[in-house]
């Protein structure tokens, strides 16, 4: 029987299987090139001889095993990376990793945002945040098979559900063992998976954050530029129960001792030195067609980035500087203004580049080299053309799309309809309920809950999604649900008074602001919600139909795309193969490897941008006014060049922050970056504006990530903050 991509359905099944041998087979055409990919543990010993040829000194095949070092000092830190460096369970991670649990325990009284935080004893250390949790992953183990061959013959939504409950089940088992967090990852979209085993840590304490002169140096402004002298680290505790297991907070709890950490170089590196970066890169889109290119930088990028700059004006018009409000969204505000800029910067990187061209092109190759010797047609079909068809579906309605996304910002919107999908969901067994409404993800599901006491302010929720609803009116009438329509009193024309009073009337009748009333809807029925006065109840009831609807159509075309993706990538991965490229699997939060030098970079023509930022540096930009606001300290000493033992002779200074080729992404914030014998010199925090592009079109010349150096990171703690407990309890080697 001959499938809709034209492959006979064995053929794609033995695709779908087998498309995992090239990448072991790398050859030495492809392993000479640049270094490019983030790579699977299990691919380095692969890569060997092009590591030690940069300067590693490790053996690959330890490091392949996360059981052993450096692996295992990795840590997950939900949605950054992180990494042990003590054997007091100390962990060092960005500053703008930790930025919503030190905003959290902030107040205008006591702005440890603003003015830094250190405990000097394990008693000061700051109570977990509700949710912040860490994860060590133990195994990474193929489930292809168990996931992909019971729903072969299903297509659309059924096949999707189906991928979707194996995926379930194989978690459900893995979580018998205790405290361990497990997930199913897709690989190459859809042709093979892993299932990853993690150690969940519940009780992680915040210890150490510089002010944030040190921590968000250059603000927004340096943000995704160089040169750079930001200091963008904190360290935060894990603590287990006594008995060594992973437990809820309690004050008996006792620091976790890891099987290994990583020690500190106070030596540092120097020019072409190798480097190396553990950690959890989100995204990345390098095997996309050229259509989705074009929609992508053309569509998506300037109307996102231009949604998120209108959000971060509203928030900041409805909230003073300091104020209660706005410390409650200075997390929301971050991760708006980082994101506005990454956008920008795709668009600009995509309109100096022929990116589109060479795209194109490429495409042109594959189909050539499909329709080329041998049996590639008829092993290959018209894949192009399915997926094609597909991406065309998935854009039709992406304006509306779009919005309704947007709307998860305002959070009395989005906790009512959690909470009701959460009533829906329970009534299903556990492994039939959506992903985030499980068993296994109630404590999640509360703590989010909870947090939203520190994280919301009426007047800025109300205005945000006023703003939001004056987006989605202007979206064309058949793009419109009459459910919204209704309840937000919006007609042919949008009438801003009337919905600005509709609103009014909302947020004063709801209690949903009121933490321990949202914790109680948890354990509500459908039937407590059906007879609900709550005005974003009774909408997220109204809403339910409409919005399960276009969910079911999202399944539907999600299901055909997880089959015409594999087919696509074995194309793909077998014509690169017939080059002698190297192929590695688009980042998906799971745990890499990516490796490289140290090593400067033209950012344009007739420059050229050294690969080391000093403190001499960093005292010319201050200007005493955020976000260049260094303290009258800190330039003090370093105009007293009061290095200490951190200075480098070679660059008469403290090198503050690094340049490398390494390739990296959004998730690698906070990835340990070591030196060839495994010490930690630097934590990767940020990439250059000329190479954020590198998510879709990865260019050797112009690819570089930024890491604050260890030296800095140090002189920071000895003599700006005196954090010399911290220093004694870590391992510093010269």
């Amino acid at each position: 029987m001959v499938d809709s991509n034209g492959l006979i359905e064995s053929d794609l099944e033995l695709v779908m299987k087998k498309w995992m041998l090239p990448l072991l087979a790398l050859t030495s055409s492809g392993v000479a090139q640049a270094t490019e990919g983030m790579w699977q543990p299990y691919q380095l010993p692969a890569l060997a001889d092009k590591m030690e040829q940069l300067g590693f000194n490790m053996d690959a095949n330890k490091m392949a095993d996360l059981s052993k070092f450096p692996m295992n000092s990795v840590i997950n830190f939900g949605g950054c990376s992180a990494s042990f460096v003590s054997p007091k369970g100390l962990v060092v991670t960005n500053h703008h990793c930790g930025y919503g649990a030190i905003a959290y325990h902030s107040t205008p009284e006591d702005n440890i945002l603003e003015n830094g935080f250190l405990a000097k004893t394990l008693t000061q250390e700051k109570k977990p945040v509700p949710g912040y949790k860490i994860w060590i992953t133990e195994s990474m183990n193929e489930v292809t098979e168990q996931v992909i061959a019971p729903a072969a013959k299903l297509t659309g939504k059924a096949y999707f559900e189906a991928i979707e409950r194996n995926k379930k089940a194989l978690v459900a088992e893995c979580e018998q063992a205790p405290s361990s967090r497990c997930g199913v990852y897709n690989f190459h979209h859809g042709a093979s998976y892993f299932l990853v085993k993690e150690l969940e840590i519940k009780d992680v304490r915040l210890v150490y954050t510089p002010s944030m002169s040190v921590g968000k140096y250059g603000g927004d402004i340096d943000n995704w530029m160089w040169p750079r002298h930001t200091g963008d680290f904190a360290f935060f505790r894990a603590y287990v129960g006594k008995d060594g297991k992973p437990a809820e907070y309690s004050e008996d709890n006792v620091p976790y001792v890891p099987q290994r950490f990583l020690k500190v170089s106070s030596a540092g590196l120097k020019d072409n030195d190798f480097v190396m970066v553990m950690g959890y890169p989100g995204r990345t889109n390098r095997y996309r067609t050229a259509a989705e290119v074009t929609n992508a930088f053309e569509w998506t990028y300037p109307t996102a980035r231009d949604l998120r700059n209108e959000l971060i004006e509203v928030i900041k018009t409805n909230s003073e500087d300091g104020s209660k409000a706005r410390l409650a969204y200075e997390g929301t505000l971050a991760g708006l203004a980082n994101y506005a800029k990454n956008y920008q910067s795709m668009i600009d990187g995509y309109r100096k580049s022929d990116f589109a061209d060479r795209k194109q092109a490429g495409e042109q190759a594959l189909t050539a080299w499909i329709n080329g010797k041998g049996d590639r047609a008829a092993k290959y079909g018209n894949v192009t053309t399915e997926l094609s068809g597909l991406i065309e579906q998935s854009q039709q309605h992406q304006q509306r799309d779009m919005i309704l996304g947007y709307l998860r910002y305002n959070q009395m919107f989005a906790t009512a309809q959690k909470l009701y999908r959460l009533a829906n969901e329970k009534q299903k067994d556990d492994l039939d309920r959506k992903r985030g409404y499980q068993e296994r993800d109630m404590d999640n599901f509360k703590a989010g809950l909870q947090r939203m006491e520190r994280r919301y302010d009426a007047t800025v929720d109300k205005a945000m999604l006023l703003h939001l609803l004056e987006r989605y009116a202007a979206l064309p009438t058949s793009e419109r649900f009459a459910e919204l329509d209704q309840a937000f009193a919006i007609g042919d024309r949008f009438d801003k008074a009337a919905v600005s009073a509709r609103l009014e009337q909302m947020y004063a009748n709801t209690e949903l602001g009121d933490a321990d009333t949202r914790l109680a809807w948890v354990n509500k029925t459908i039937a407590h919600f059906n007879v609900s006065k709550d005005p974003f109840i009774k909408l997220a009831v109204a809403y339910y139909d409409t919005a399960l609807a276009q969910e079911n159509q999202e399944k539907r075309l999600d299901g055909e795309l997880l089959k015409a993706r594999p087919a696509y990538m074995s194309a793909i991965i077998a014509h690169k193969q017939s080059l002698g490229e190297q192929v590695y699997a688009d980042a998906n939060s799971s745990l890499r490897v990516s490796f490289g030098t140290v090593k400067s970079y033209s950012p344009q023509d007739g420059l050229v941008a050294t690969p080391f930022t000093t403190m001499e540096g960093l005292a010319v930009k201050a200007t005493g006014e955020e976000p260049f606001d260094a303290s009258a300290k800190q330039l003090q000493l370093i105009k007293d060049k009061q290095f200490g033992a951190y200075a480098d002779k070679a660059v008469g200074s403290v090198p503050v922050n690094f340049l490398s080729t390494v390739d990296t992404t959004g998730g690698n914030s906070g990835s340990a970056t070591i030196n060839g014998d495994g010490e930690l010199v630097g934590l990767l925090f940020d990439g250059v504006y000329e190479s954020i592009i590198a998510d879709w079109d990865y260019n050797p010349a112009s690819a570089r990530s930024i890491h604050v150096d260890s030296r800095y990171m140090l002189w920071v703690m000895d003599e700006l903050d005196g954090a010399d407990n911290l220093l004694q309890e870590m391992t510093i080697v010269k």
